[in-house]
């Protein structure tokens, strides 16, 4: 049996006026998943625990079938897995953003989707002049990085910069005993950005500075059991987000890194499908995430939102059934970790509509895959957690 879990994070929405009372998700064409769900069973999940944000971080740990209740240390902990940075019992991980700032207001949570040459540059730069012996910097993809302080506070309350773009930065910083420090560090890497020639160039070209940096997400070094021996899953983990290939190598999965993958609008969404099918042509299973509509979600662009979606169904999803059919029995789930409505700019709790196909599921009432569909098919899955259950076949979908 080969296994696919298929993410497109962020992909559930609310009914927008726009479109006519419709979300993005029932506005594009899917007819890849729409078969799939005429063929399958469909269903909401409650993906996000009460005590818990709702973050990507939390939503794919519950995925990949871990209470994030029991699991869950931090955002950054899955981000240094995935880039190889092993913690120290006393180490605290921090996501280090580039962000564009403007008096007191943040402006932009990714300083204009900033290339990972230039905020390497960046980083490069804060490396040489930020003297502190008990910190590091690791570089990793866009305006995406890691801090790890030695000895680090780790009870801090930080705030995703996504959360907060438009609002006064004063009234979002990091609190908490040793929040100080943190921000002490925010401070002096503002002084340096505002020099980089890489920011002054950047302006010239009437693009957004990356002039500041955001410290959130920390935490400790986690462990997870393997898939393997909870599910008896062996394969790997395809994304571009570092805190998805983290869970995923903590979990004992191998990550494979697509060319052209770039966690944005414009990735290799063929290239994806092309690699999950080899990973199943030796192993029997593939964890699949693809962040593009989150993106869009976060940027408030319904027209990208749903192409994001259509290239997810076209590039993805039609290439994967036409490869699976190669390789005997399958099973495929499909779930967004959380929603990231248009109107919030950032993420909800709210359920999220799932879909599972293949060996062993029977098609119920349902036509096609969308939030309103879902609820019509009458099924609440409790716990996202249970969702892997469900796929190993452990538990019978009711």
């Amino acid at each position: 049996m080969k296994y696919v879990v298929l993410v497109p994070d962020g992909a559930a929405d609310y009914p927008l006026d726009d479109l006519e009372g419709r979300t993005p998700l029932e506005a594009a064409r899917t007819p890849n998943l729409d078969q799939l769900a005429l063929e399958g069973n469909v269903g909401l999940v409650n993906m996000i625990p009460p005590e818990r944000h709702p973050g990507s971080d939390v939503g794919n740990l519950e995925i990949f079938g871990f209470d994030s209740r029991k699991y869950y240390t931090g955002r950054a902990p899955l981000e240094a897995a995935s880039m190889g940075v092993k913690l120290r019992p006393d180490d605290v991980a921090f996501r280090l953003n580039t962000i564009t700032r403007d008096a007191d207001t943040l402006v932009d949570y990714s300083a204009g989707h900033i290339s990972t040459e230039e905020s390497h540059q960046l980083m490069q730069e804060l490396m040489g002049q930020l003297e502190e012996a008990r910190y590091c910097i690791y570089p990793g993809i866009g305006y995406r990085h890691l801090l790890v302080m030695d000895g680090g506070p780790d009870h801090l309350i930080t705030v995703p910069p996504h959360d907060i773009m438009g609002s006064f930065i004063k009234e979002h910083l990091p609190t908490g005993q040793g929040s100080q420090q943190v921000c002490q560090i925010m401070y002096d890497a503002e002084q340096i950005l505002a020099k980089s020639p890489i920011n002054i160039n950047r302006i010239a070209r009437g693009e957004l500075p990356a002039n500041a940096i955001w410290l959130w997400g920390s935490g400790r070094a986690l462990s997870l059991p393997s898939l393997k021996e909870k599910y008896g899953f062996c394969g790997a983990v395809i994304s571009a987000v570092d805190l998805v290939r983290g869970i995923g190598r903590c979990a004992g999965l191998r990550i494979v890194n697509v060319p052209g993958a770039t966690g944005y609008l414009d990735t290799n969404y063929k290239g994806k499908a092309e690699y999950a099918l080899r990973v199943l042509q030796d192993e029997n299973f593939v964890y699949l995430h693809v962040e593009a509509p989150d993106e869009a979600g976060h940027n408030g662009d319904i027209e990208e939102k749903i192409k994001a979606i259509e290239e997810i169904d076209a590039q993805v999803v039609g290439p994967l059934l036409n490869g699976l059919a190669d390789l005997g029995p399958c099973r495929l789930l499909v779930t967004p970790d959380h929603p990231t409505p248009i109107k919030l700019r950032t993420h909800s709790r709210d359920p999220v509509p799932f879909l599972f196909w293949g060996h062993g599921f029977e098609p119920d009432h349902v036509k096609c895959y969308s939030e309103k569909s879902a609820l019509m098919g009458g099924r609440l899955v409790k716990h996202g957690y249970n969702l892997m259950e469900y796929l190993r076949g452990n538990s019978s979908l009711q």
